[in-house]
């Protein structure tokens, strides 16, 4: 049975509200991580952080769902549960975890086992052509952005070496990409009509 536009519009601000929060929580937990290991400063108020990785993930998680739409799942596409949902969460913190706490002989050694990282991720959780291609735009829309704010002195990274930030943040955002496009996915999977409408 069709849903009607009131239950798509309820359904689409519980996918933003969802998305919106573990943004936050994701940016709540990750940035003051970077903060105590020396990695990021911040140079002005710190309250617009969380609001942009919430708006971040919010767009992430609603385009990858709309990309599947208009080009159909992948024959190699995994099934997506919350379980999935939950491992891909912690892998991606466990992967920033990783970026700021384990020591490394040089910056570009540490690029490189976070990009070996984050491919293994998407391997694990996507494997779609089209969601590598979303996850690379992602990775760098987000540094292009995260450049702006450092050139425009509100955020500065310590020992840059990769145009004003790391060179391993590319492989960062590549896996929120792939962690808030998955939750996306899900979420749209979501059916929130009640029971007794199903019955109707």
């Amino acid at each position: 049975m069709p849903r009607s536009p009131l239950t798509e519009a309820f359904r689409l601000a519980f996918r933003v509200c969802v998305l919106f929060s573990a943004g936050i929580l994701c940016s709540m937990v990750l940035n003051p991580l970077q903060i105590q290991h020396r990695v990021t400063t911040l140079s002005m108020f710190t309250w617009w952080v969380a609001p942009c990785c919430g708006a971040a993930a919010v767009f992430i998680g609603l385009v990858y769902p709309c990309v599947d739409d208009c080009v159909g799942h992948g024959d190699n596409a995994i099934l997506t549960d919350w379980t999935s949902v939950m491992r891909c969460l912690v892998v991606f913190l466990g992967i920033n975890q990783a970026s700021v706490s384990i020591p490394y002989s040089d910056d570009q050694h540490l690029a490189l086992s976070l990009a070996a990282m984050s491919l293994g991720m998407w391997f694990l959780f996507d494997r779609t052509a089209y969601g590598f291609v979303l996850a690379i735009s992602v990775a760098a829309l987000a540094t292009f952005v995260a450049q702006i704010f450092v050139f425009s002195d509100f955020y500065t990274y310590t020992h840059p070496d990769f145009l004003f930030v790391r060179s391993w943040l590319p492989s960062i955002f590549f896996c929120g990409g792939v962690t808030f496009g998955h939750l996306g996915r899900k979420l749209a999977e979501v059916d929130l009509v009640p029971i007794h409408e199903k019955r109707e």
